[in-house]
């Protein structure tokens, strides 16, 4: 998440994406170093269980879920992630689709124990369509767990954007500025309970390691939501 300096390209959340994917998993994104642990702690023991990532991109969460022992199925609309994810140790363990997520899911209702989103909640229009979908392809007693850019990032002029290291341009995919409320009313108008909710701000430790969260501490970058159907 570069900080915005000069005019960006916005190319669109596709392509932005595929083109990112080069160097997706090498950019020193302090907003996933922040998510990482945090969502993974949420979601708890997943072995025997038939897990599900929506908007998965390089499969972070995939791999992390497999190797955990979960039956994973991933999905992304960008074909350049996915195809990093595909090359990544373990990834022929796990079911990789193209599928674009303003679109129903192509599962039948009830498939999956588990729902994991990873920071995709920000290039989506219809949240409504996300939750509702979400919450028709989890069993009775599943659970989903979503993070999500925190919408007072965008009160920062902030929003996800990368520098293209072929063409040097600032690309932004493209991001909704949505806010907290908007994500806890979707979840609600879809029938899940909300279990938890976080809002998560860096501290001098992830700083340090990640200088680009040096100008955002003690404000909130993330927000983490744990739903039952």
């Amino acid at each position: 998440m570069p900080e915005p300096q000069s005019a960006a390209t916005s190319p669109g959340v596709r392509e932005g994406y595929d083109r990112w994917s080069r160097i997706y998993d090498h950019d020193f994104n302090p907003l996933q170093a922040l998510e990482e642990p945090i969502l993974r702690g949420l979601v708890g023991e997943v072995r025997g269980l038939e897990v599900l990532d929506l908007g998965c991109g390089t499969g972070r969460h995939s791999l992390w879920l497999t190797g955990r022992g979960a039956t994973v199925t991933a999905i992304d609309f960008s074909e350049g992630m996915l195809a990093e994810a595909r090359r990544m140790p373990g990834a022929g363990a796990i079911r990789f689709d193209v599928h674009d997520l303003h679109e129903a899911l192509p599962f039948e209702s009830g498939s999956f124990d588990r729902v994991v989103s990873g920071l995709v909640l920000e290039h989506l229009d219809d949240l409504d369509g996300f939750f509702r979908e979400a919450r028709r392809v989890l069993s009775p007693e599943g659970l989903a767990f979503v993070s999500a850019m925190h919408p007072a990032m965008f009160l920062r002029g902030s929003q996800a954007q990368f520098t293209d290291p072929e063409s040097g341009e600032r690309i932004r995919p493209g991001s909704r500025a949505h806010q907290l409320s908007d994500f806890v009313m979707a979840a609600l108008r879809a029938s899940f309970e909300i279990r938890n909710l976080r809002e998560e701000a860096p501290d001098s430790a992830l700083a340090e390691r990640f200088p680009r969260a040096a100008k955002y501490l003690g404000w909130p970058m993330l927000v983490t939501m744990v739903l039952g159907a």
